[in-house]
């Protein structure tokens, strides 16, 4: 097996030197992101649904493409809201801007909050090598 190799695009090294995780991690073909939230570099989050989960969409695919892969090589996915019902229209509406059929699995799971106080929704990602 090959060793697991870390994969952290520029702006994301907060991940590693402020919380000791990868924002990514390549595990022979299969690529592991970090639960990515709409949080900015700063760590603000905007107070808009849509603007939260269209950043956390933007900051997977920058995690996927520093890996050489696209969300076509998206094989599961989970999402985490608080208050669902308020945005998973929009949630739906931007997923489909990234994900085209085959669609990968996706469950959608209502938790109570999240560290960063104003963050709804957050984003698990397992990619393949081999797209789609």
């Amino acid at each position: 097996m090959t060793k697991p190799r870390a994969i952290t695009p520029a702006g994301m090294e907060g991940y590693v030197d402020d919380w000791h995780m990868s924002p990514g991690l390549m595990v022979g073909d299969f690529l592991f992101l970090t639960g990515m939230t709409g949080a900015g570099p700063d760590g603000i989050v905007d107070p808009d649904p849509e603007t939260q989960i269209r950043l956390a969409f933007q900051r997977a695919d920058a995690v996927l493409q520093e890996a050489g892969l696209s969300f076509a090589h998206v094989v599961e996915m989970t999402s985490y809201h608080v208050g669902i019902a308020s945005h998973i229209d929009a949630f739906r509406a931007i997923r489909s801007e990234y994900v085209a059929a085959p669609h990968p699995a996706w469950t959608a799971i209502e938790v109570a909050g999240f560290v960063t106080p104003g963050t709804v929704c957050e984003l698990r990602i397992v990619a393949h090598r081999t797209p789609v």
